[in-house]
């Protein structure tokens, strides 16, 4: 990959995220829908600094200095590596001509993440299962997900209209 290709995905990952982002305000507003606590999962990531990888309830344990800034951090660094998957799989072909399919494989394929890592080793059990709606949350999780991955699409078509506009 090229430096600018490079560029082109951190840039694709980042807006696939603040589109995630987008979504997660329309659905508090229009659904209710609580925001993803990203400071839960700064305090996640500070512990491990610490050795601790697993938690019975994250809320529960001790708050971490910066955990805020942390998770936000972490959630966009995640972003822009999920995005790494789309060249990776599908070739240095698809930062030039992206395509639809491709972008929402890896955003839904994403949702391995939380179900089988983050939520586990934040006490909430396999896919949600220690919450009190699971299946709510899967849902959510999933949907979020899938708006990652419309946010690939969207983000790298953006991106690539804008680059051809300033070359020229």
């Amino acid at each position: 990959m090229t430096l600018n290709d490079s560029a082109f995905i951190i840039g694709v990952g980042a807006g696939a995220t603040a589109i995630t982002d987008l979504w997660v305000i329309v659905r508090e507003r229009v659904f209710k829908v609580p925001r993803p606590h990203y400071g839960f999962v700064g305090r996640w990531v500070a512990h491990m600094a610490r050795g601790r990888f697993r938690h019975d309830a994250i809320a529960a344990s001790p708050p971490m200095a910066a955990e805020r800034a942390i998770g936000w951090i972490t959630h966009y660094a995640i972003g822009v590596a999920f995005a790494l998957l789309l060249p990776a799989i599908w070739g240095a072909e698809w930062i030039h001509q992206p395509t639809f399919l491709p972008a929402f494989i890896v955003g839904i394929g994403t949702v391995a993440a939380p179900y089988f890592v983050m939520q586990p080793a934040m006490g909430a059990g396999i896919a949600a299962s220690r919450t009190p709606r699971p299946n709510a949350a899967r849902l959510h999780s999933l949907v979020m997900h899938a708006a990652y991955g419309l946010g690939l699409y969207a983000a790298a078509l953006l991106i690539g209209a804008t680059t051809v506009a300033w070359a020229r």
